[in-house]
């Protein structure tokens, strides 16, 4: 930083839709409505766990695919349902 101390926080100006921003601070807990900055950390930080979750489930999702042991069970399973797709009723 400037001032030579490094306090683990960056300053940024944003420019922010009027309504998205009232609109989180609205549903934001009362501890965040004070605070711009706080409230766009607590969402940030929010937002980089659920991008983490979406990547984990991602390479879970891709590993089972290429087992061939889960492929084996997901082939009996369709064959067992195959009789009631043809059953005719409405979906």
């Amino acid at each position: 930083m400037a001032d030579g101390h490094d306090s683990g926080t960056v300053r940024r100006t944003v420019a922010l839709p009027r309504v998205l921003l009232q609109a989180a601070e609205q549903c934001a807990p009362p501890s965040l409505r004070g605070s711009t900055s706080r409230l766009l950390a607590a969402a940030l930080a929010e937002y980089v766990v659920a991008a983490e979750r979406r990547r984990k489930l991602g390479e879970a999702m891709a590993q089972m695919a290429a087992d061939a042991e889960i492929q084996r069970e997901c082939a009996a399973i369709a064959r067992e349902f195959a009789a009631a797709e043809g059953d005719k009723l409405p979906a």
